[in-house]
């Protein structure tokens, strides 16, 4: 290998191979990520309704810089597979010529030739291919040069016939994958040119630009200093109400044009923007908090108030800032969920002195649903989230009869009572509210909590750390209606006719109520049995004891034979009476310790069962962990929302007595069908009976919130134990192998000398 030397590509052909595998890291992913995809129309439009086609529709519609960019991007992957398609094909060339070495096809003469026809067609292309004609070509006439060999000379044909080639085997040749003109002496500046501007300038630049970007932002990708803002107004106001919320909401940097590049700011602005305000009540134009009080901030509040109000707007100018303002919300929300969360804990944990309180962070998730669905937080009608309906046809669904005020309640009703209601709209708008009323989700609540990894896991101690598990399962609306019929539901009593009817009254009139029988003198009423009288129930339950305990007494039978053979025929009797019932209890008691051990055993099993279950459902849990948490659960009907939204919800658990939050909001963005939760936290530090509401709120859907209470029966904290058998069986154990290991000691005699002996010899000698 010392004597080994790495050449260039004077061919090319390794060259291409280097090529094509970049071109292939590079061009499978940014086809996979960059290309356009196409959105199924089909899957979108099926069972939609009108207002949220028409809402498919405007997103359709793309901005005209998004088309020339999606064109763009075609383009250039397109490109890309052609240069891949050319370096594959030359690949394959080379590879050919090389693999497939035919000297008769090479001098275009037949098998069976002569040598004057061979040397014939050699003359005929060198005057072709000779590097010195006009024509010629070097690679051609060095394979035709081989090729003559091959057939005239004895050694290039013995190496042909024998590997394949005149040349005899190949040895193994050490290049480097890049062409032969990259250290040519004219090309050496172009070169290194090329390399200063790649690894100096470009790299560097591209780094220094993504780490500036990345930096301003956190992990969902928002402004750090937007969070910054949303932990100081939570300090400073503690118990924040729906509105103070919003106002804060809309005080985000992601609205500022220095902060957000992609925020529009339009000279219309000055004349529809104070047309607005006038027509705004309580936005708070006039508060002179910072950054409250900037125009970014009041035009954002604008929008936002006008947006809960569903208000018409500009197309082009305004409605386009709204549905921006519109679409950063969700995001936004969260992170000012999380950021009271961590506040709240905070303050538990004694390193701040506000707390806030539970109405806050409530207040924030209040947010989402309001702004998704466009509604006010006066406004808690859930059928407002319905197409076509409105606050004037709102008065429809309340009658004092029947008053409808949740959506699960218009599906429990017959289709007469539905069609009642309805009359005022048309088919289609009924169609459309059927539909959409139909998806809505339905979650059932399972709730258990527990001590894990604890002996008694029920048992709940002071400062024990109790696991809620959150069991949740979803469906829609539809289907749990469509499981119970009315009839059912919506029973009707039975009508009698008119003389039954009086039949019965004169019936309960006159007829005496029955009096109760006296269960004691009953019993004292019936006959007593005889002294020494067996009924027939005792005898067979003599007889089945004697049968379970016949293997017994075949054993004592012949003793109590022989004893009885002695006495008189009444003592034998007696006797004989006696015996069998010692054996009869001796067999009840073995039966007994029988039913006991199996029950142990049982209890055992099913002991190890549950453990290796719920050892199972950890390792479940931790691959779903690292797996990663996915976003894509139900869509939402949100037609004034921009975008298609997803399905999230918040379980936590909280102390309404107190107003506080025991645990952070989690939350759930994969809900499709079923979902576990678990959530932790320290039970309190003084003995008694606690309760607690363990919460489940949607960011989407308003009125579909649920509560469960779970009550704590907590005691006080157990003894640390500094005694057990098992630590003293150890101990003695251990005292053991001590005492042996020092009779080994002293009895053997060691191999090595000792000071002692050392001393001893000096002294002799």
């Amino acid at each position: 290998m010392g004597g080994q030397k790495f050449e260039y590509d004077e061919s090319g052909s390794t060259f291409f191979y280097f090529l094509t595998s970049f071109l292939a890291l590079v061009l499978v992913p940014c086809t996979y990520y960059f290309w356009p995809a196409a959105v199924a129309e089909e899957e979108q439009e099926k069972e939609q309704c009108e207002v949220v086609l028409r809402k498919y529709s405007k997103l359709k519609k793309p901005e005209k810089w998004k088309g020339l960019q999606k064109v763009t991007q075609r383009m250039i992957i397109v490109a890309g597979w052609i240069l891949m398609a050319y370096l594959v094909y030359k690949i394959q060339q080379f590879d050919y010529e090389y693999a497939n070495f035919d000297p008769y096809d090479i001098l275009g003469v037949g098998v069976g030739s002569s040598v004057a026809e061979i040397k014939k067609a050699y003359r005929k292309q060198s005057l072709i291919y000779h590097p010195d004609k006009p024509t010629g070509d070097e690679r051609k006439f060095m394979k035709l040069n081989k090729a003559y060999l091959a057939l005239t000379d004895d050694d290039a044909r013995r190496n042909y016939e024998r590997y394949g080639h005149p040349d005899g085997p190949g040895a193994t040749h050490f290049g480097i994958a890049l062409p032969s003109w990259i250290i040519e002496k004219e090309n050496s500046l172009w070169v290194l040119g090329l390399y200063g501007l790649v690894f100096m300038i470009a790299l560097p630049t591209v780094v220094a630009i993504w780490w500036y970007r990345s930096s301003k932002f956190s992990n969902d990708q928002v402004l750090l200093d937007t969070t910054q803002l949303y932990y100081y107004f939570v300090h400073k106001t503690p118990h924040m109400v729906f509105k103070r919320a919003l106002m804060v909401l809309a005080a985000s940097l992601e609205f500022e044009k220095g902060h957000n590049p992609e925020i529009i700011e339009r000279p219309t602005d000055n004349i529809e923007l104070p047309q607005l305000i006038k027509q705004l009540p309580n936005l708070g134009e006039k508060n002179k908090e910072r950054p409250l009080c900037f125009a970014y901030s009041i035009k954002a509040r604008s929008l936002l108030h006008a947006h809960l109000s569903r208000m018409k707007l500009p197309e082009d100018t305004l409605d386009q800032d709204r549905l921006y303002v519109v679409k950063c919300c969700p995001i936004l929300i969260q992170e000012m969920v999380t950021c009271v969360s961590q506040l709240i804990m905070l303050a538990h944990a004694g390193r701040i002195s506000r707390l806030p309180s539970l109405d806050t962070i409530e207040a924030c998730m209040k947010l989402s649903p309001h702004i998704v669905q466009a509604m006010w937080d006066s406004n808690r009608n859930p059928l407002m989230q319905l197409p076509h309906v409105t606050e004037e046809t709102l008065r429809a669904f309340v009658s004092k009869r029947r008053p409808i005020r949740t959506i699960e309640q218009l599906l429990s009703l017959t289709p007469n009572e539905r069609s009642h209601i309805f009359r005022q709209f048309t088919e289609e708008e009924y169609n459309d509210i059927l539909v959409v009323s139909r998806k809505m989700p339905h979650i059932d609540m399972d709730i258990n909590y527990e001590v894990v990894d604890d002996d008694d896991n029920v048992v709940f101690t002071a400062g024990a750390i109790v696991t809620v598990t959150v069991n949740l399962s979803r469906r829609n609306l539809g289907d749990k209606f469509e499981d119970v019929p009315h009839e059912i539901t919506h029973h009707k009593p039975e009508v009698l006719p008119v003389e039954e009817q009086q039949a019965a009254k004169t019936n309960s009139g006159w007829k005496k109520p029955q009096k109760k029988v006296n269960k004691s003198k009953s019993k004292a009423q019936q006959p007593q049995k005889k002294k020494g009288q067996v009924t027939k129930k005792e005898e067979s339950h003599q007889d089945e004891k004697k049968e379970k305990s016949k293997k017994i007494k075949i054993g004592t039978a012949g003793m109590v034979q022989d004893r009885t053979e002695d006495l008189a025929p009444e003592e034998k009797v007696a006797d004989y009476t006696d015996d069998e019932e010692s054996a009869s209890h001796s067999d009840e008691s073995l039966a007994e310790e029988a039913d006991t051990e199996s029950h142990r055993d049982d209890k055992n099993n099913f002991d190890d069962d549950a453990e290796w279950e719920r050892f199972q459902k950890g390792l479940t849990k931790r691959e779903k962990a690292l797996e990663g948490k996915s976003k894509i659960s139900h869509s939402v009907h949100c037609p004034y929302f921009p975008e298609d939204k997803q399905e999230h919800w918040w379980t936590y658990v909280c102390d309404r007595k107190k107003h506080m939050l025991i645990t952070a909001p989690y939350q759930i963005t994969n809900l499709v069908d079923q979902e576990e939760v678990q959530l932790k936290f320290t039970a309190p530090q003084k003995p008694g009976i606690y309760t607690y509401q363990v919460c489940l709120r949607s960011d989407s859907y308003v009125g579909f919130d649920q509560v469960q209470d779970i009550k704590l029966d907590v005691k006080e904290a157990r003894e640390i134990p500094t005694e057990h058998p098992q630590w003293q069986e150890c101990s003695s154990d251990e005292e053991d192998d001590d005492d042996n290991d020092l009779g080994k000691d002293d009895g053997e005699e060691s191999e090595y000398t000792t000071d002692e002996e050392v001393t001893d010899e000096s002294d002799e000698e």
